[in-house]
C-alpha cells in the first residue's frame, strides 16, 4: 500500500480524502494557494506545499507545480478530488511519466470521456442510448441557429469540456440561441480552456439520474446503484439522493449494465459516474461520463456501506475489487444537500466574505457533514461557493428527509448569505416529498424567487412562545444586573409578540406558555447570549436560530426567517403612534446584485432602454450574469466601467 499520497485539491474534498487516507495509515500532503494558507485541509494533512497566488490558474491548475510538490514530498500517488485537474488526461499522463500513481482512471479513458462530443460517439458505438442532437463542430451563431432549428426546440447548448453546471444554456427559440451561444462559448473557455459547443435535444420533464461505477485494473467492473440528481438550479445540482424514488429494479439493471458496457469500451477503472437523462416514460439517454469522484458520492456510500475513496486508493495500488456485482446491495435511503454561499432571498446571488460564525449540526450515525471550512474561514471569489455538504440517512426516504430538516435547523452560519432556508423549504415541499421530481423543479415551484417556506399556524404559536421565553429570560437578567430583583428571578411574565402583521398575547408561567389563551407545554432552555435554542413544544422537538433585533428577535427555523417584535403590553399599546419609516426608492439605479467583475456594459449615457433589455454583464464565480432593465427609461449617468470589481449594491448606472 502507498505510504504517502498528495491531494491535488482543496476544501471539503481534500479533507474528505485526507480522513480516509489517515484511517488507512497513509500519510498525506496538502497543496494550497495563498488564499488557503490557513485552510482546514492544510492543517489536517501531515505535510503542506504552497502552489502560488489565489487564482486557480496560478495554483491548483498548475500541473507542473503539483508534480514538483509530489516529488519534493516523496508522495507515491496523487488523488485529484473533483474539479481542477481531476479530469485532465494530460495531468494523469504527466504523473504516469514520472512514476507517480494517479488515483483515478487511466489517461485514455479520461480522454475518451472528457470530450462530450467524442464520448457520445463512443456511447453510440457501445450500444448506449443517447439524446438526439448535433455532436460535430459548430462554426458560429448562424450555424448554431440552423442546427437548433433542425433538432427542434427546446435545445440545450453545452460546452464540450463543461461540467458542474457551467457552460450550459437552455434555448426555447432562435432568439435564445443567438443570445446564448457566444456566452456558452465564453464560459467554456473561461472555465475549461475549451470554447467548443455542442447542441442536443432537451428532454422535457426530465429527471437526472446517474450510475456510480467502480472498477479495478484487472477487468472487474460493477455498478453501485443510482443517484437521483434532478433538483438543480442553473444546471447545478442542489439535492442528491440514493436510491432514486423513480427508478425500478428493472430500470436500475438496464442503466447499470449500459454504464458498465461503456466503461469497458474505454478500459475504465477506479470510481466513475455515467449520467443519464430520463423521461417520464422511464426511457433514458446518456449525457456524459464523469471520470472522477462525484460531489454527491456520500449518498452512495451510505446505502452501499462502501468508502469510495478507500476503494479508489486500493484500485490505484493495483488491488482487485473484494466483491462482485452480486454482492452489491442497497440498504436504506440517503439524501445530500449542498450548502452554498448564495442568497436565495436575493435571487441566489453568490455571497463572498468571512464566516463570522460557523457551527454545523452535530454528526451522528445518520447525520454526516463534509466541509472544508471553520469559523473565521473566508469564502473566496476565486473558488466554488460550496460551504458544506449535509448528508442524512434513514431506513426510508421519509426518515432521511425529516432528519435533513432537523439538521438544517441546527446549522449556524453568519457573515455571508447562504441557502440553508431554501434547502429546508425543498425538504418540506409536498412535491419533493412525493418524489415527483424533474430538473425544472426549482424553476417551476419558485418562479418568482424564494421568500421562505410556508408557515403553518401551529409554528407561529410556537415561535411566539419561544420569543416570549427569550424576552422573559433577558428581562430577568437585566433586572438582576441593576439590582431590581435582589437575586430573585420572577418565573412569570407577559408580552405582546408581533409577527407577520399579527399580534399575539404571550403569558408565561413556569413551563406553561399561553399564546392567545391556548396552553403550550414548552421546554426551551435559554441562557442570554445563546444563538441556538433546542426546544421541545408539546412533545415535539424544534431547533430555532436566534439573532437580536431592535425591540425583538429574528427566529429562523423550518426554512423561514421570522422577524418578531416583543414588547410589554403597556408599551405595545403605544406602537400605533410610531411613524413608519419608508425605505428609499432605488428604482432609478442599476445596482450590482453580487460581488463580481463588470465585464460588459451595453449602454451609454443618453440611451433609451426598454424593459428586459440587457444592460450589463457581471461575472461571479466564473458565471456570467446578465443584468436587464426592469422598465423602460433613459440612461442618465454611467457610474462603473468594464473591468471594475464591484461590491454588492454598487451603482452601475442611473436612469433619469
Amino acid at each position: 500500500m502507498f505510504k504517502k499520497i498528495l491531494i491535488a485539491n482543496r476544501g471539503e474534498i481534500a479533507c474528505r480524502v485526507i480522513r480516509t487516507a489517515r484511517a488507512m495509515g497513509i500519510k498525506t500532503v496538502a497543496v494550497y494557494s495563498d488564499a488557503d494558507a490557513r485552510a482546514p485541509h492544510v492543517e489536517l494533512a501531515d505535510e503542506k506545499v504552497r502552489l502560488g497566488p489565489p487564482p486557480a490558474s496560478e495554483s491548483y491548475l498548475l500541473a507542473d507545480a503539483i508534480l514538483r510538490a509530489a516529488k519534493e514530498s516523496g508522495a507515491e500517488a496523487v488523488h485529484p478530488g473533483y474539479g481542477f485537474l481531476s479530469e485532465r488526461e494530460s495531468f494523469a499522463r504527466l504523473l504516469a511519466d514520472n512514476d507517480i500513481a494517479f488515483i483515478g482512471p487511466p489517461p485514455d479513458a479520461i480522454a475518451a470521456m472528457g470530450d462530450k462530443i467524442e464520448s457520445k460517439k463512443l456511447a453510440q458505438a457501445a450500444g448506449v442510448s443517447v439524446v438526439p442532437g448535433f455532436i460535430g463542430e459548430i462554426t458560429g451563431t448562424d450555424h448554431a441557429v440552423e442546427i437548433a432549428g433542425g433538432i427542434g426546440y427546446p435545445v440545450m447548448m453545452k460546452a464540450s469540456a463543461g461540467g458542474g453546471g457551467k457552460g450550459m444554456r437552455l434555448a426555447w427559440s432562435e432568439a435564445d440561441v443567438r443570445e446564448g451561444f457566444e456566452a456558452t462559448k465564453r464560459e467554456g473557455l473561461a472555465s475549461f480552456g475549451d470554447d467548443r459547443v455542442f447542441i442536443e435535444k432537451f428532454v422535457e420533464s426530465p429527471r437526472h439520474i446517474e450510475i456510480q461505477l467502480l472498477g479495478d485494473q484487472h477487468g472487474n467492473l460493477v455498478y453501485l446503484g443510482e443517484r437521483e440528481c434532478s433538483v438543480q438550479r442553473r444546471h447545478q445540482k442542489v439535492v442528491e439522493e440514493a436510491p432514486s424514488p423513480f427508478v425500478t429494479p428493472e430500470m436500475r439493471k438496464a442503466m447499470g449494465e449500459q454504464a458498465v458496457e461503456l466503461a469497458k469500451a474505454v478500459g475504465y477503472y477506479s470510481a466513475g459516474t455515467v449520467e443519464f437523462i430520463a423521461g417520464a416514460d422511464r426511457s433514458f439517454y446518456f449525457l456524459e461520463m464523469n471520470t472522477r469522484l462525484q460531489v454527491e458520492h456520500p449518498v452512495t456510500e451510505y446505502v452501499t456501506g462502501l468508502d469510495l475513496v478507500e476503494q479508489m486508493i486500493r484500485v490505484a495500488n493495483g488491488e482487485r475489487l473484494a466483491f462482485s456485482q452480486a454482492d452489491v446491495k442497497l440498504s436504506g435511503w440517503a439524501i445530500e444537500n449542498r450548502v452554498y454561499a448564495e442568497d436565495p432571498y436575493r435571487g441566489f446571488l453568490p455571497s463572498t466574505g468571512r464566516l463570522v460564525r460557523y457551527r454545523p449540526p452535530a454528526t451522528s450515525e445518520n447525520v454526516r457533514v463534509d466541509d472544508g471550512v471553520v469559523e473565521g474561514s473566508e469564502i473566496s471569489m476565486f473558488y466554488d461557493p460550496m460551504i458544506a455538504k449535509l448528508i442524512t440517512y434513514g431506513e426510508t426516504r421519509e426518515q432521511a428527509i425529516d432528519t435533513q430538516i432537523a439538521a438544517l435547523d441546527r446549522f449556524e452560519i453568519d457573515g455571508i448569505g447562504h441557502n440553508v432556508d431554501f434547502l429546508s423549504a425543498l425538504m418540506q415541499h409536498p412535491r419533493f416529498r412525493e418524489g415527483a421530481l424533474t430538473t425544472g423543479f426549482i424553476a417551476e415551484e419558485y418562479p418568482d424567487g424564494f421568500e421562505g417556506a410556508p408557515v403553518p399556524q401551529a409554528l407561529t404559536a410556537k415561535l411566539s412562545a419561544i420569543a416570549g421565553i427569550v424576552a422573559c429570560a433577558e428581562a430577568a437578567r437585566d433586572a438582576s444586573i441593576d439590582g431590581r430583583l435582589n437575586g430573585r428571578i420572577d418565573p412569570s411574565c407577559e408580552w405582546i409578540v408581533s409577527m407577520d402583521d399579527a399580534q399575539h398575547h404571550v403569558a408565561i408561567e413556569d413551563e406553561t406558555v399561553l399564546v392567545d389563551g391556548a396552553a403550550l407545554v414548552v421546554d426551551a432552555p435559554y441562557i442570554p447570549g445563546q444563538r441556538l435554542i433546542e426546544a421541545e413544544i408539546d412533545g415535539e422537538p424544534l431547533s430555532v436560530r436566534l439573532t437580536h433585533m431592535r425591540a425583538g428577535f429574528r427566529l429562523t427555523t423550518r426554512g423561514h426567517a421570522h422577524s418578531l417584535r416583543v414588547l410589554p403590553p403597556h408599551i405595545a399599546a403605544l406602537t400605533h403612534y410610531m411613524i413608519e419609516k419608508v425605505p428609499p426608492d432605488l428604482s432609478r439605479f442599476l445596482l450590482c446584485p453580487m460581488p463580481g467583475l463588470l465585464t460588459t456594459l451595453n449602454v451609454k449615457a443618453g440611451d433609451k432602454v426598454e424593459a428586459g433589455q440587457a444592460l450589463a454583464v457581471v461575472e461571479a464565480m466564473k458565471m456570467e450574469n446578465i443584468l436587464r432593465a426592469e422598465k423602460a427609461g433613459i440612461v442618465a449617468k454611467i457610474d462603473a466601467q468594464p473591468g471594475d470589481s464591484l461590491a454588492v449594491d454598487a451603482i452601475i448606472l442611473e436612469f433619469e
